[in-house]
C-alpha cells in the first residue's frame, strides 16, 4: 500500500519498495519515515535488495555492535563472499578508499584515529572560535551590501572548508580545487552512480592524491605547527602513517571535514526560515544555540543513510543475515521516531528528549563533530544577527541524492 510519497510497504511481509528519485520524497521524506515507523522499521529494501533499520533505538544500537564493521575483507575473501573484483577503473578512488578511517576497523582503525584524534577533541577545536567568528564576519562583509546571496557557495562552502584547510597547513588558496574534487568523489555515495559519474570521481581522486603528495614532501622537509605535520611525524608502537595513509586520511578530513557541515548550514538556515521563530530567540544565548543547532541536526540531518557489513551469521529481529551481508541504517529516520521524540516532525528548539544520531556512535562516531557543532554554533547566529530581514528568495531544490540530504542552492533576500 502507498501511504507517502514515492514509499509502497507491505508491513506483514517487512517488504518496501522506495523511490529515492521520486521528488516529493527527496523534499520531503518525513511522511515516508513516518510510515516506515508506524509498519516495519527493520524492512526488505526492493531497489537495493538489501535490509533496513529506520527506528531510533535499532540504529543506535546497531552503530554501536561489533557484530557489524564497516569492511568486510579483513573477515572474508571475495571468493567466499561471492563479491566482484574492484573495477580497474576505479582503480584510484579505491586507492584513497583502502586506508580511510571511515572504512577500516581495528586494529588499523584505533592506530589512524588515535594518530589523528588529538586535533578534534573539544577542548582543541574551542581555541579556533576567535577564528571562525573572524572568518564569518568577513566572509558577510563580502555580501552584505548586496542585499541578496546564494549562501551555499558564498558562506556554507567558506568557513568549514577554509578552517579545515588551515587545520591541516593546506593552502587556503586550493579551496576551490578541494570543493572541485570532494563534490565529484562523494557523488559516489549516491544509489547507483553512473559510469561517468565513477570516472569522474577516480579522475578527481587521482587529482587529489598527486596534489598531496606534492603537500606532504613540503611538509617533510619544512615541518610546520600544523594537522597534516602532526600526522607525518606522530608514531605509534614504533610506526609511523606511510605516504598512502597520509593521503588518504588528509582526504577524508577535508571532505567530511566541510561536505555534512556545508549541508547542515543550508538545512538550518531553510529550517529556521520556514519555522516563522524568532532568530534572536534561538540564539539568545549560549544554551540557547546548543539546543537550536541539535534540533536542527535531528530534524534536518545532513547524512540521511550509513551502511554495514555482518562480520558473521547473525539473526537480528528474526531476519537472517549472512556473514558479509549490508545492512541500512537509516540516520535521518532514526531522528524522527516518534518512540524516541514526541511530536517528531515538528521543529521544536526547546526539545530535551535525548541525542539525535545526526554524527553517528561508536566505534566511527564522527571524529570531527566537535568541530562541526562549533562552526555551526558561530556560524547560524552570526549569520542570522547580521542579516535580520534574511528571508527565502525562492523554494530551494533540494539534491536528488540520498546520501547527503541538502539543498542545491540557497537563495537569500533581506
Amino acid at each position: 500500500m502507498s501511504i507517502a510519497p514515492g514509499i509502497t510497504i507491505d508491513g506483514p511481509a517487512r517488504r518496501v519498495s522506495l523511490d529515492v528519485r521520486n521528488p516529493r520524497f527527496f523534499r520531503n521524506p518525513l511522511p515516508a519515515y513516518g510510515a516506515l515507523h508506524a509498519q516495519c522499521p527493520a524492512f526488505f529494501w526492493e531497489e537495493p535488495q538489501q535490509w533496513f533499520f529506520a527506528g531510533y533505538e535499532q540504529v543506535n544500537s546497531l552503530l554501536r555492535d561489533r557484530r557489524f564493521g564497516r569492511q568486510i575483507l579483513h573477515v572474508a575473501t571475495r571468493e567466499e563472499l561471492g563479491m566482484p573484483e574492484p573495477k580497474p577503473h576505479l582503480k584510484d578512488f579505491d586507492a584513497l578508499e583502502a586506508h580511510s578511517l571511515l572504512e577500516l576497523e581495528p586494529p588499523a582503525h584505533t592506530r589512524l584515529r588515535t594518530l589523528v584524534n588529538r586535533a578534534f577533541v573539544s577542548r582543541q577545536i574551542e581555541q579556533l572560535r576567535p577564528e571562525i567568528e573572524a572568518l564569518s564576519h568577513a566572509v558577510i562583509d563580502g555580501f552584505e551590501k548586496d542585499g541578496e546571496t546564494e549562501l551555499l557557495k558564498t558562506y556554507a562552502e567558506t568557513i568549514p572548508v577554509t578552517i579545515i584547510a588551515r587545520m591541516l597547513g593546506i593552502p587556503v588558496e586550493a579551496a576551490p580545487r578541494l570543493l572541485d574534487w570532494s563534490h565529484r568523489m562523494v557523488k559516489m555515495y549516491v544509489f547507483n552512480p553512473s559510469l561517468e559519474t565513477e570516472f569522474d570521481a577516480n579522475n578527481a581522486s587521482a587529482e587529489f592524491a598527486g596534489y598531496l603528495k606534492g603537500i606532504i614532501a613540503e611538509k617533510r622537509t619544512n615541518p610546520a605547527d600544523d594537522l597534516l605535520t602532526h600526522m607525518i611525524t606522530s608514531e605509534k608502537d614504533g610506526e609511523r602513517l606511510s605516504d598512502a595513509e597520509l593521503i588518504s586520511t588528509t582526504v577524508l578530513l577535508l571532505n567530511a571535514g566541510h561536505e555534512a557541515t556545508v549541508h547542515q548550514i543550508g538545512n538550518a538556515v531553510r529550517t529556521i526560515l520556514q519555522s516563522g521563530l524568532s532568530p534572536a530567540g534561538l540564539f539568545s544565548d549560549e544554551k540557547a544555540t546548543e539546543r537550536t543547532v541539535e534540533e536542527c541536526l535531528r530534524f534536518a540531518a545532513p547524512l540521511h543513510i550509513f551502511q554495514r557489513y555482518a562480520l558473521m551469521d547473525i539473526e537480528l529481529e528474526g531476519i537472517a543475515l549472512r556473514k558479509g551481508d549490508k545492512i541500512g541504517l537509516m540516520l535521518g529516520a532514526a531522528n524522527v521516531d516518534p518512540r524516541k521524540f514526541s511530536s517528531p516532525d515538528t521543529f521544536r528548539p526547546d526539545r530535551n528528549e535525548g541525542a539525535n544520531v545526526s554524527f553517528g556512535a561508536g566505534l566511527h562516531f564522527c571524529i570531527g563533530a566537535p568541530l562541526a557543532r562549533l562552526e555551526l554554533q558561530i556560524s547560524l547566529p552570526i549569520l542570522f544577527r547580521r542579516l535580520p530581514g534574511m528571508r527565502l528568495k525562492n523554494e530551494p531544490p533540494v539534491k536528488d541524492a540520498f546520501h547527503f540530504h541538502g539543498l542545491e542552492r540557497l537563495d537569500l533576500v533581506w
